[in-house]
C-alpha cells in the first residue's frame, strides 16, 4: 500500500460530491428542452449558470489536487496554501449556491458585461457571484504560484521547461508531468490575473458608475475562461504521462519533441482565445485571424504528440487493464474527438454558422467529460488503490468503461446533431419552428441518465478504495 497525499482525498470527497449534482443539473436543462418539467422551466437560466460555473470550476480544481499530487512526487508543495485552496473553494461555491438559489442570478458561467448588471435579478446577487468569483480566483492564484515556487525551489525555470534537452544535456532528468504542470500554471497565472483585473472593473462600475469598454472586457473574461478551461485539460494529460507508463510498464520520458511541443503550446494557448469573438466585428480582424491560425496549431504539437506517444507507448505493451489504464487511455481519446470539434468551429467560415448553435457546448462537453473527467477520475481510481490495495475486477470495470462512453458520447452525438441543424444555443424552450431540436434533448437527457449510472457505480467502486486509503492516511 502505498500512501496518498491526504489533501488529495479531501478534494476527491469535495468532487464525488459536486459532480453528480451538476450531472443532474445537466439532465434537468435538457428535460426542460425536451418540454418536460413543466412549470420548472423558471429555473433554468440560474441552473445553467450553476452548472456551467460549477462544471468549470470542479473540474479545474480537481485537475490542480493531482498535479499537486504528482509535484508531491517531486517538489514540496506548501500543505497551508493546499488548506487555503481548499477552504476557499468550499467558500466560494457556498457564496455562488448563495446567489443562484436565493438571488436567482442567470448571468451565465461566462457572465459577460454588462449582463451581471442588467438582469432581473436583484443587484445584491450579482454582487455575491463577483465576490464568490474573487474568492475562487485569489485562492486559486495563491495556489497556482505556490505549486511554481515548489517546483523553482528544485527547478530553475529553463529547467522546468525542459530547455537543456535542446541544447542535449542530459545533465538532469525532468519528468514530463513536471514540464506539463509548469506550463500550465505559468499560463494559469496570465489568466487569473485577468479575470481579477475583470473583477476591479465590474467592482469600479459598482461602486464609481465608471462604465467599462465592452469589447475590453468580452476579451479579458475569454482569455481569463478559456484558457484556464485548457489549462485544465492540460493538467488532466500530464497526469496520463505520469501514470499510464505504470500501466505499460514502459517509460514516457521527456525528449526534445516533447518539449518543443509542450513549449510551443505555452506560445499558442494565450491566443487561441479570440475565436470566440469572431461576431464582434469592431475586434481588429488580425486578432481574428491570429486566432484561427492559433486554435488550428494548438492541435498539433500537444495533442497530436501526445497521442501518438500515447499509441506508441501501448502498442505492444504488455498492459494491465483496469478502471484506471482504461479511462486514461480513452480520456486521451474524447480529447482527440473533443479537439477535432473545436478546430471545426474555430475556421472562421464555419464559425460563422455554429457558433450560435448547440455544436459549440458539443465540443466542449466532449473534451471537457469525455476527456478530462475521464483523465481525472482515471487518476483517483488510480491514487486510491494504490493506497488501499484492494481486489480488482477486470470485467465489472469494462462494463463501468462501457456505461460511461455509451451515456457520454450519445449525449454528446445530440449536441452535435442540434448544432449541425441549426439548433441554437442557450434556449430553454424551442419554438414549433425548432422541433427536432426537443427531440435531441431528450434523448440526450436519456443518454446523461446512463452515464450518472455508469458514475454512480464508478463512485462505489472507488469510494471504497477512498474509505482504505483515509484510514491508511
Amino acid at each position: 500500500m502505498r500512501a496518498i497525499y491526504s489533501q488529495t482525498l479531501y478534494w476527491i470527497a469535495v468532487t464525488f460530491v459536486l459532480f453528480p449534482i451538476l450531472v443532474l443539473l445537466g439532465i434537468y436543462m435538457r428535460t426542460v428542452q425536451a418540454g418536460g418539467l413543466a412549470g420548472l422551466d423558471a429555473w433554468f437560466y440560474p441552473m445553467m449558470t450553476l452548472h456551467g460555473v460549477g462544471m468549470v470550476g470542479v473540474w479545474y480544481v480537481a485537475s490542480m489536487a493531482c498535479a499537486a499530487n504528482v509535484l508531491a512526487k517531486y517538489v514540496a508543495p506548501s500543505p497551508a496554501i493546499g488548506r487555503l485552496a481548499l477552504v476557499g473553494t468550499v467558500i466560494g461555491v457556498v457564496l455562488l449556491l448563495v446567489c443562484v438559489f436565493l438571488g436567482r442570478f442567470a448571468a451565465g458561467w461566462y457572465f459577460l458585461y454588462p449582463l451581471p448588471f442588467k438582469g432581473e435579478w436583484p443587484a445584491w446577487a450579482a454582487v455575491v457571484f463577483l465576490l464568490s468569483l474573487t474568492v475562487l480566483g485569489a485562492t486559486w492564484l495563491v495556489w497556482s504560484l505556490d505549486l511554481l515556487r515548489a517546483i523553482a525551489s528544485k527547478y530553475s525555470l529553463s529547467q522546468a521547461l525542459g530547455w537543456h534537452y535542446l541544447s542535449g544535456s542530459g545533465e538532469l532528468a525532468l519528468p514530463p508531468a513536471v514540464l506539463i504542470i509548469t506550463v500550465s500554471l505559468i499560463a494559469s497565472v496570465a489568466a487569473l490575473v485577468a479575470g481579477v483585473v475583470v473583477l476591479v472593473l465590474f467592482y469600479f462600475e459598482l461602486l464609481i458608475g465608471a462604465p467599462s469598454d465592452a469589447l475590453l472586457m468580452k476579451n479579458l473574461i475569454f482569455f481569463f475562461g478559456h484558457t484556464l478551461v485548457n489549462l485544465a485539460m492540460y493538467l488532466g494529460v500530464a497526469l496520463a504521462y505520469e501514470v499510464l507508463p505504470q500501466y505499460a510498464g514502459r517509460p514516457w520520458k521527456t525528449n526534445k519533441i516533447v518539449v518543443i511541443s509542450w513549449n510551443t503550446v505555452l506560445l499558442i494557448v494565450l491566443v487561441a482565445y479570440f475565436h470566440h469573438l469572431y461576431m464582434d466585428f469592431v475586434q481588429p480582424g488580425v486578432l481574428q485571424y491570429i486566432g484561427q491560425i492559433a486554435s488550428y496549431a494548438s492541435a498539433i504539437p500537444a495533442a497530436v504528440v501526445t497521442i501518438f506517444g500515447a499509441l506508441l507507448l501501448v502498442y505492444r505493451a504488455k498492459m494491465r487493464w483496469n478502471l484506471a489504464s482504461i479511462l486514461f487511455y480513452l480520456g486521451l481519446v474524447g480529447w482527440a474527438i473533443g479537439g477535432v470539434g473545436a478546430v471545426i468551429d474555430s475556421t472562421i467560415s464555419a464559425n460563422v454558422r455554429l457558433h450560435n448553435t448547440l455544436w459549440v457546448p458539443a465540443h466542449f462537453h466532449t473534451y471537457m467529460v469525455a476527456g478530462l473527467v475521464f483523465l481525472v477520475v482515471a487518476y483517483f481510481y488510480h491514487a486510491c488503490q494504490e493506497a488501499s490495495a484492494a481486489p480488482e475486477s477486470t470485467g465489472y470495470h469494462k462494463l463501468l468503461a462501457a456505461l460511461l462512453v455509451i451515456g457520454a458520447y450519445g449525449f454528446f452525438l445530440m449536441f452535435y446533431l442540434s448544432g449541425a441543424y441549426s439548433v441554437p444555443r442557450r434556449f430553454a424552450l424551442y419554438p414549433a419552428e425548432l422541433g427536432h431540436g426537443a427531440v435531441y434533448s431528450g434523448i440526450a437527457a436519456a443518454f446523461a441518465a446512463v452515464f450518472l449510472l455508469g458514475f454512480v457505480l464508478y463512485l462505489v467502486e472507488t469510494g471504497r478504495r477512498w474509505l482504505k486509503a483515509v484510514q491508511a492516511a
